[in-house]
């Protein structure tokens, strides 16, 4: 076994002085002086001698422990012990300095993770969501003030337990993003759900948080029905008030006596324009109707190279042309993904113009999504803010439906529907993304 270091430096310090102390000593028992003189000198020679040694042993091995016993102290934690000599003169006041440093940046390391760690609470208990973190074998290791009030429990009394325990095993074994309709002892209402996993201590761990989006939801009913009232009262009066004037006039002119020439001219013109404002107001609220019971998709296989030749065709425009030839699939409703296309590429063609151009084509962005395009080069498009809002229309003669129509057959297909202008030219883009089959 390697012998101690402090042995090895004792007995390197005494070797280091064993040739000159060994030929004073000769010289000391082989001269001319007593045997009191003689054991004098020995001492006088050999005492300093093993003096120095363990003075050297001592400068070596000493701050070695010292600088230890400061190593041990970070590792129990106490990042507040600094070594005093520090400098960069010498060897040993480096280390001390490094050490120091070593100290300072540990310590602020800690308040910095304190601090987070305080803010992360802190977060965590003023949250309106309920946080949950189960550790490998399923049970409760952490939960805030919302996850209490969602169980009616305390953390103290949930902590190892198991989800089926805690009334959450059905959240659990939803995926992340799913939605789940619940009672819990704390609440009634729908539950969005986010999981995801981390590690604590170097043991896996499972966080799941369950939102509250009943709240979210009527709000935003509520917001669509003042919409829609707003809208229909608008479009009703429209059709209304001329129709009850000329109701009043079309009276009047029967009750007189003797009724002037012109008189059937006049009712039959009102009569006309009754009719026309009637049926105007019965387009709308067939429109409505139309938008508001759009059936769930049936999906199937669709080819996007097939669908968009059948589509053009059935456009039956001469100026638009097909750029893409990529063969790829989605899955989808082909009727609903026909009238959606036929939207986009009618659009596209009364804003281009006679003497415009139209393209569609198709690539994929990323894995698992396909982008149809639909370019025009009309003159862009205003109001982008309001394009999908329902009956709202630039065109005259326009239901105002197409775009809001589209973009609900595009989102109850997974995918997402934009238009905007064009920044190489003039006109206008659809961008419709679909899940690949």
């Amino acid at each position: 076994m390697p012998q101690p270091l402090a042995r090895r430096v004792l007995g390197l310090a005494l070797l280091a002085g064993t040739a000159p102390l060994a030929t004073a000593l000769w010289l000391v028992w082989h001269g001319s002086l007593d045997q009191p003189d003689r054991v004098a000198a020995t001492l006088v020679l050999v005492l300093p001698w093993l003096g120095l040694a363990l003075a050297a042993k001592n400068e070596v091995v000493r701050p070695l422990q010292t600088l230890a016993n400061l190593m041990a102290g970070l590792r129990a934690g106490d990042f507040t012990l600094r070594a005093r000599g520090a400098g960069a003169d010498d060897a040993l006041g480096a280390v001390h300095l490094e050490f120091n440093s070593l100290g300072e940046a540990l310590q602020a390391q800690r308040f910095g993770a304190l601090e987070a760690t305080a803010l992360l609470r802190t977060v965590m208990e003023e949250i309106d969501v309920a946080v949950f973190a189960f550790d490998e074998a399923g049970r409760l290791q952490l939960a805030n003030r919302a996850g209490e009030r969602l169980v009616g429990q305390p953390t103290e009394r949930m902590i190892g337990r198991t989800a089926e325990h805690l009334g959450l095993e059905e959240a659990r074994r939803l995926g992340a993003g799913r939605t789940l309709d619940a009672t819990f002892p704390g609440a009634t209402g729908r539950w969005e759900i986010r999981r995801n996993r981390f590690r604590q201590g170097g043991r896996p761990m499972e966080l799941m948080v369950l939102a509250d989006v009943s709240r979210a939801l009527r709000e935003e009913e509520r917001l669509a029905w003042r919409r829609l009232v707003r809208v229909l009262s608008h479009e009703i009066n429209n059709s209304l008030a001329p129709i009850q004037s000329l109701a009043g006039t079309l009276t009047s002119l029967l009750e007189k006596r003797p009724r002037p020439d012109d008189a059937e001219t006049d009712i039959r013109r009102g009569l006309e324009v009754i009719a026309s404002r009637a049926q105007a107001l019965a387009r709308f609220m067939g429109a409505y109707a139309r938008l508001a019971r759009l059936p769930s998709p049936v999906k199937g296989d669709v080819d996007v190279a097939a669908w968009v030749r059948r589509v053009v065709a059935l456009a039956g425009a001469g100026n638009v042309i097909i750029t893409s030839e990529l063969p790829v699939h989605v899955q989808g409703d082909a009727d609903q993904l026909d009238q959606l296309l036929i939207n986009l590429i009618k659009n596209a063609v009364e804003a281009a113009g006679p003497d415009g151009a139209v393209e569609v084509g198709w690539q994929t962005q990323g894995p698992g999504v396909v982008e149809v395009r639909v370019r025009d080069t009309g003159p862009g498009v205003a109001a982008t803010a309001n394009l999908f809002v329902p009956f709202f229309t630039t065109k005259p003669g326009g239901t105002g439906i197409g775009l809001a129509l589209s973009r609900q057959i595009a989102e109850a297909h997974g995918g997402h529907l934009t238009l905007e202008n064009r920044e190489d030219c003039s006109g206008a883009i659809a961008r419709l993304r679909l899940p690949v089959g």
